[in-house]
């Protein structure tokens, strides 16, 4: 990791006179305040107080990942084992990183856990994503879904929506039973269309009607015409 330099900020006479109360002797305890210089490899920060530089690594209790020119917390026992314990105010309120070197788990026992965001929430992960819950609630005005490769299984799915558009190279439905029902229904197919079924029943309570080029009826053993009037020619 490459040392950031300072940013150009005075350290307030509030935390000067704050660092005055500090261990000032060898060995002794070190409590003060001062402004972050620069992040050093290893996870160090080089911290400037009173007109000394702290070395000091952060305290696993401090989430808030301190950046160059914040206003930190620097505690120890004595010089050599300091711990950066809190941001006591930012550089640029703007942004903020709460930051853990391992595994995270934001949990409550009892309560509800809930993360609000004023502008646009995201949600990242490098290798995967998982939600696991009895129950799922998305409530949204607009929704872009980009998958590159979508597995549903479950047990039953209920669509209602005012028009739905399918467009693909091929679409290819294996069920049981298929019900059909609409006012209005046209099929156009530039190709062959080709049905294999043991029994096909068609009926209009008005007309039917079946035209083409050339039009071939046959049948093994049967072929009956029943009307009121037949006119042929």
């Amino acid at each position: 990791m490459n040392v950031t330099s300072l940013r150009s900020h005075s350290i307030p006479e509030a935390a000067v006179v704050a660092a005055a109360a500090a261990g000032t002797a060898e060995g002794g305890a070190v409590n003060a305040l001062g402004r972050v210089a620069s992040a050093l490899p290893g996870g160090l920060y080089s911290v400037e107080s009173e007109g000394r530089v702290l070395r000091c690594q952060r305290a696993a209790s401090c989430l808030l990942r301190p950046e160059i020119g914040d206003l930190v917390l620097v505690s120890g026992p004595d010089a050599n084992r300091l711990y950066l314990t809190a941001v006591a105010e930012q550089a640029d309120a703007r942004t903020a990183r709460l930051d853990v070197s391992g595994d995270l788990t934001l949990a409550s026992e009892r309560g509800a856990v809930s993360i609000e965001s004023a502008t646009q929430l995201s949600l990242e992960g490098r290798e995967g994503l998982r939600m696991g819950t009895p129950q799922l609630e998305i409530d949204a005005g607009a929704a872009d879904c980009r998958v590159g490769c979508l597995a549903y299984s479950g047990e039953e799915a209920e669509v209602r929506v005012l028009s739905i558009r399918v467009i693909g190279r091929v679409y290819e439905a294996i069920v049981d039973r298929l019900v059909h029902l609409s006012k209005t229904a046209f099929r156009m197919t530039e190709g062959i269309d080709q049905v294999r079924a043991s029994h096909i029943d068609y009926q209009a309570s008005e007309m039917a009607r079946l035209h083409g080029k050339n039009t071939v009826v046959t049948a093994k053993d049967l072929i009956k015409a029943d009307a009121s009037q037949i006119h042929m020619g």
